[in-house]
């Protein structure tokens, strides 16, 4: 294949990747198995992640943060993806999570928990969804009502990364019952309050090591400097301006869960015999090939578009929407196109293309599914 290289790519950049890849070679690909039978990662690798500076690296250093950019984020999502790992939960954590604290919290809420992110002592997660609810933030029915100085949560979550190892929980709760969409504020959950509680780890089709969770609030009393803003009432807001960054996120991995799927369908195809000669001499799989490798081209292209656009703060809500259903989408279709040229051997768990597969068909639901993606651009239309 032809030389393609990003234009955000630098130096800099390069010596990250090689000390990413070395860190999810050795400590998330040989563990596949052990972390999909027990739902989660081993702890010790968020603090080993810290030790190295792989978390939090576009927090600022004042922070504990690596000082870097969103570039810096995606190049570890990047490595990751390629490994075939989907049990990690750091992009949300690094890239979602403590973005909301720098972006909206208080000076102590920065110096609180933002070097313990950065040094994997914490672990954090995010609780938006209801098992009632799904996409339809404004009605969530958590509430936070206030007490004097204190806020009094009660509530359920569920399908929450990183919701068994959490050790700070970002909660979407109504603290006026009465609103809608003015009625949401974001509160910060510390996992050791009493009437917290961590429901099952949830058995899923793919990506069954991550870590996601169940989560029940019960009388959970936190004090009202938990508020995450100056006031009531901006939470919903404070989600509309995050949410661009993780589905970017998603659109990133995606773009290189495909290009992690050609290269693999291509060795395979290169090596396998078929009929006294390669399968990749047969004219449909090398014609797959190329629409497949057109496809990933070109969704490459697009995602480094919008990551550009998004480090010089220029990516708008419409363009990065695209980039999630399209992407998202595209993967899957990358993931089973390729999986077809393994034959029966595709269909074997020990083969990574088979992990991809179910791994990849979440990314059209979450942070938001590919039909509220296309609402979302249609209403620039």
């Amino acid at each position: 294949m032809s030389a393609y290289r990003s234009s955000w790519l630098d130096d800099d950049l390069d010596a990250l990747r090689e000390l990413a890849r070395s860190f999810c070679e050795k400590e998330l690909a040989p563990h596949a198995e052990r972390f999909a039978e027990q739902h989660q990662v081993d702890r010790e690798v968020w603090t080993k992640a810290g030790e190295l500076g792989l978390l939090c690296m576009s927090i600022p250093e004042i922070y504990g943060g690596g000082g870097g950019t969103f570039a810096h984020e995606a190049v570890v999502i990047e490595e990751q993806a390629r490994c075939g790992d989907s049990s990690w939960g750091a992009s949300l954590h690094s890239g979602i999570v403590a973005h909301y604290l720098l972006a909206y919290g208080t000076e102590e809420q920065k110096q609180r928990w933002l070097p313990k992110m950065a040094s994997g002592e914490v672990v954090g997660a995010i609780a938006m969804t209801e098992p009632g609810t799904g996409s339809d933030l404004q009605n969530v029915k958590t509430r936070a009502l206030r007490e004097g100085d204190e806020y009094v949560i009660n509530g359920a979550k569920t399908f929450i990364t990183n919701g068994q190892q959490a050790g700070l929980i970002i909660v979407v709760a109504k603290t006026d019952t009465a609103a809608k969409a003015q009625g949401i504020s974001l509160i910060l959950v510390e996992a050791d309050r009493p009437g917290f509680r961590r429901g099952r780890a949830l058995n899923k089709i793919g990506q069954k090591g991550q870590d996601t969770s169940e989560l029940f609030f019960e009388d959970v009393r936190v004090p009202v400097s938990n508020l995450l803003g100056p006031q009531e009432g901006q939470g919903f807001i404070q989600l509309m301006q995050q949410l661009p960054q993780e589905r970017l996120i998603i659109a990133v991995s995606g773009v290189a869960g495909m290009e992690s799927a050609l290269e693999q369908t291509i060795a395979y195809t290169k090596d396998r015999q078929a009929f006294g000669k390669p399968i990749f001499a047969f004219q449909n799989t090398k014609f797959t090939l190329a629409e497949v490798a057109t496809e990933t081209r070109v969704a490459r292209v697009f995602v480094d578009d919008c990551l550009t656009r998004h480090l010089k703060g220029e990516l708008d809500i419409q363009t990065v929407a695209m980039a999630k259903w399209w992407v998202s989408d595209r993967a899957m279709a990358v993931a089973d196109e390729c999986l077809q040229l393994f034959g029966g051997y595709g269909y074997m768990t020990e083969y990574p293309i088979s992990r991809m597969w179910v791994d990849a068909r979440v990314q059209k639901i979450y942070a938001g599914t590919n039909e509220i993606m296309k609402e979302i651009i249609a209403r620039t239309l």
